[in-house]
């Protein structure tokens, strides 16, 4: 079966580098006469991609094809007519024959989402990707997302293509991906509802770490230092927010960055395996745990609601401190491994760390090359106007953002920078109030006076539109 997908990461090959931009534009107002005349061709020759009625074939209707379909034969005459369309420069015919494949693979990419859950991770579907320099994936629906998504800001292939996702290593670069279909048995209750219920914490006021300079080959660093030795508040604090969260029926909890220990995975997972399936029930299915600094890496774990670590995920880009006029660099090692979570409804999740997010040319590298329609992003930061900035960047493409931030990262003198603790950016219909797009987490009344009851926690609902 690899054979198809091959084939149609070779033609959207043969098409991106050929063509210019004003192609795409072209081709998004093609006439009907000339999609009749490609689909007229492809049906000539691999007819089994159109339906027939009592009647005979039917040019137009397109067919799910199903695997036994793709016989020797089939590709045979599928790649006679890719080689003779692409020899004939004839882009029309090739881009309307990618969206036929693309259509009729509809039925075989939602079983390949089914089969993909059952994996820890999942690799591309197509063999050529280093050939043709592009992955393909089976595009999970997305139900705040519009059908026609990024046609009206970018003339690009992927624009063409609603069941396949689409990803050009060109865009990508250095970046290395890990694609994640999480399981249907997460969230249970989502396809009925269309609405996901996420809880934030700012955690605390207390920063229980220091930031510890050092200079490497001319260059001035930090690094942190957790200044606890004993992590067991910390660890009870986190679990009462996760029960707390699921006494509120929320599907995802999103701490802050860098208020994790080294004993808090273990601890968490722990109860998490410890808890009835009855207790488990609600329990939120993701779990975004604080980011932990150790060894040049700044790292969020994600648990499941049944305790198991689905990944880590580290931050790629440093942030830099000035003080006094000399600028300092978190000395951070990038492993440049960006995981994708992939489920049918919400789309493309991706949790970018603080600095990750503020870094245009990287967030829009995700954007563009994963169509993410939500992106988490845990942070510890002096405050929230850079990332209400960012929030824009994203509201275009309909992807929703969640921001939460920590009392803990307040600095004397900057209070004005902290009215508020986190945000939400969502996509609403356009018969909704326009208030709705942005919903803050307001700072409590004793935070600028050093005094933390450890209790707060926001809720917001996302929901299809």
């Amino acid at each position: 079966m690899q054979n198809i997908y091959d084939n149609v990461a070779d033609l959207c090959s043969f098409v991106i580098r050929s063509c210019t931009e004003d192609f795409f534009v072209k081709f998004s107002c093609v006439s009907p006469a000339e999609k009749d005349r490609t689909a007229a061709i492809v049906q000539a020759e691999v007819g089994e991609l159109f339906q027939e009625t009592p009647l005979g074939p039917s040019r137009y209707k397109i067919r799910q094809i199903e695997p036994q379909d793709l016989t020797e034969d089939f590709f045979a005459r599928l790649e006679k007519l890719s080689e003779r369309l692409k020899s004939e420069k004839d882009f029309f015919g090739v881009a309307g024959l990618i969206q036929i494949l693309d259509e009729s693979l509809e039925t075989m990419l939602v079983a390949k989402i089914k089969e993909f859950e059952e994996d820890d991770f999942s690799v591309v579907l197509n063999g050529n990707r280093e050939t043709t320099g592009i992955g393909l994936l089976p595009r999970c629906s997305c139900v705040w997302e519009r059908t026609h998504r990024m046609s009206h800001s970018y003339n690009r292939m992927d624009n063409f293509l609603f069941n396949m996702l689409l990803m050009e290593n060109t865009i990508l670069g250095e970046l290395i991906d890990k694609h994640i279909f999480l399981k249907r048995n997460l969230f249970t209750e989502f396809a009925k509802t269309r609405r996901l219920k996420i809880a934030a914490t700012p955690l605390r006021l207390e920063k229980q770490f220091e930031a510890v300079p050092y200079d490497h080959e001319n260059i001035q660093y930090f690094k942190i230092r957790y200044t606890e030795s004993d992590f067991s508040k910390s660890n009870e604090l986190i679990w009462k927010k996760i029960t707390t969260a699921a006494d509120n029926r929320a599907d995802i909890v999103v701490f802050p960055e860098m208020l994790g220990n080294p004993e808090m995975v273990d601890y968490v997972s722990g109860k998490l395996k410890a808890l009835s399936p009855e207790e488990t029930k609600n329990i939120p299915s993701l779990i975004i745990l604080p980011s932990f600094w150790e060894n040049n890496h700044n790292s969020v774990t994600i648990l499941d609601k049944f305790g198991n670590v689905i990944c880590k995920q580290g931050k790629q880009n440093p942030f830099r401190s000035e003080r006094e006029g000399s600028g300092r660099l978190e000395g951070i090692f990038a492993n440049l491994v960006i995981n994708i979570f992939h489920f049918q409804g919400i789309g493309r999740l991706a949790i970018l760390i603080c600095k990750d997010f503020l870094t245009t040319k990287y967030l829009e590298q995700l954007m563009r090359c994963f169509k993410l329609t939500l992106i988490v992003v845990p942070s510890f930061s002096t405050g929230s106007y850079d990332f209400r900035r960012s929030f824009d960047l994203c509201a275009h493409d309909d992807c929703n953002v969640v921001w939460i931030n920590t009392c803990a990262a307040i600095r004397k003198g900057k209070e004005a920078n902290f009215e508020s603790v986190g945000y939400v950016r969502k996509r609403v219909s356009r018969n909704d109030d326009e208030s709705q797009m942005l919903s803050k987490m307001t700072i409590c009344d004793g935070a600028f006076e050093g005094k933390c009851n450890h209790d707060c926690l926001f809720y917001e609902t996302i929901q299809g539109v």
